[in-house]
């Protein structure tokens, strides 16, 4: 079931992410870290009804955001459509326990399905250039890969932006 997330969620969420972060650690990614992702992020999120989990059992296994708001990272890349009426996919997050059984694909279809729904004119996200299976998560999705921008806090290397317009 995906519904959307509640204040009473964020230590659930927090460990998820966290657990995330070690396993992407362990396998040489350097995506998330101590700085992101953080509560106050996920705080924000629930305050402006982004932040979606994902529950099996009624246990959260995984989360994702999905905004209306352009971040200024964003503004240099040439997207394929006006910046106006997207949507934006932040710290989509499975358990590590439940990764490869298909849940990010449940959460990123009921994104897709709500831009849909809503009129939406594309779909827009980034995901960290050193992390080949994301990207080629998204790219069998039909995103399109458009250029690069940088979180320093997070790393020294790129985060590809991608975007699928509908």
């Amino acid at each position: 079931m995906i519904r959307k997330a509640t204040l009473e969620d964020i230590s659930t969420i927090m460990l998820m992410t966290k657990a995330c972060a070690k396993s992407m650690i362990e396998k040489g990614i350097y995506q998330w870290n101590e700085h992101y992702p953080n509560k106050n992020a996920f705080i924000n999120d629930i305050a402006r009804n982004e932040l979606y989990v994902l529950e099996v059992n009624e246990k959260i296994i995984g989360s994702i955001v999905i905004s209306n708001l352009m971040d200024d990272e964003y503004v240099p890349i040439k997207w394929l459509t006006k910046n106006e009426n997207n949507i934006y996919i932040h710290r989509l997050a499975i358990h590590p326990d439940n990764q490869g059984k298909g849940f990010a694909r449940v959460l990123m279809d009921f994104a897709e399905k709500f831009a849909i729904e809503n009129s939406y004119s594309s779909i827009r996200l980034d995901t960290f250039s050193q992390n080949k299976r994301n990207q080629k998560f998204y790219e069998l999705r039909g995103y399109k890969r458009l250029g690069d921008i940088f979180f320093p806090k997070q790393s020294k290397y790129p985060f590809h932006c991608y975007e699928l317009v509908l």
